[in-house]
This record gives C-alpha cells, structure tokens and sequence, in this order.
C-alpha cells in the first residue's frame, strides 16, 4: 500500500471519529502546515494560534472532505484561514498605526526567529501576498502544480506563470541585493 493509500484510509478512519486516526493526520501534517504559515507571518506565536486553528476547524469539518483530495481540502482551509488572518491584521495594523499616531510612540521592529534567512524572507516579502503563498505551499509544503491549480480554482497554466514569475522576481532580489 502506497503512503497516499494509506492516507485515504486514515482520512477515512478519522472521518468516522476515530480519534486516534485524526492524531495521525495532525502528525503528518503539522510540520508542513506550521512552515506554510510562518513562511507566510514570519512570526512562530501567528503560526501556532493559525495551526492550532485549522486543526479545529479539520476536526469540526472533516466529515465534509473527500478522502482522495483531503490534502488539497486541508491546504485551502489554511490558505483561507491566512487570508482571514491577513484581513483581521490589517484591522488591528491599523488601529495600532493611529494609536501611535496620536501617541507619537514607535514600536521597535520585529525580528526574524532564524526559521528563514532574513534575505530570503525579505525577498518573499516583496512579493504580492498570492504569489508568495502559492511558492511557499509549491516548495515548502510540496504541493505539485496540479494540486494549487485545485486549491485555488484557476488553471494550472496561471499557477505555473504565477510561480515562474515569483521565481523570477526572487531571484532578480536576492542578486540585487548582495
């Protein structure tokens, strides 16, 4: 039986509340889903609370996914969790910003824990958020091309431009930036 066989089965076992088969699932998943989102936040604390919340909502709504595409169902809960994350930080980005507006207080910069290079993240950060999350899932979390072409409803030939075109402008950054 081959590991994405196997895959289906415990996806089937946990589907049917098999608490033990879920458990499974978090551990075959947790390091991939912990270095999607913090390639994303750069910050460990955003990137637990995002895991922690999306084992919650895969444990609410497992019963909802098809064993055979849990993987590319699990990677659009994350991918639409970020985004909510993304849009409530805005929010709150902007209520600190005219917090400190009428306080004149700076708040000191955060820093990279070491998890990326700061030149690498500094990179992907220059790019638009879709694009730096369709290259952190296609070569952190190992999703193939055809798996975000069904992620993200659009067809593969757009994935694959987007990827070439992020690729592209990384690698003008990080030669630009020496």
């Amino acid at each position: 039986m081959t590991s994405y066989e196997q895959n289906i089965e415990i996806v089937i076992l946990a589907r049917k509340g098999d608490k033990v088969a879920f458990s499974k699932l978090v551990d075959l998943y947790s390091k991939r889903l912990y270095g999607y989102f913090y390639r994303l936040t750069y910050n460990a604390d955003d990137s637990n609370e995002l895991l922690s919340e999306l084992f919650l909502k895969m444990y609410e709504k497992i019963g909802t996914c098809r064993p055979e595409t849990f993987e590319a169902w699990l990677f659009r809960m994350a991918s639409n969790l970020f985004m909510d994350f993304l849009r409530s930080k805005k929010r709150h980005d902007k209520m600190i910003g005219t917090f400190q507006q009428e306080y004149k207080e700076e708040t000191p910069e955060l820093k990279s824990d070491g998890f990326l290079t700061d030149k690498l993240s500094r990179a992907l950060k220059t790019l638009e958020q879709d694009t730096a999350e369709i290259i952190v899932m296609r070569y952190y979390s190992q999703l193939s091309f055809q798996q975000l072409a069904d992620l993200r409803n659009e067809p593969i030939n757009t994935v694959l431009s987007k990827v070439h075109r992020g690729l592209k402008k990384l690698k003008e950054y990080l030669e630009n930036s020496d």
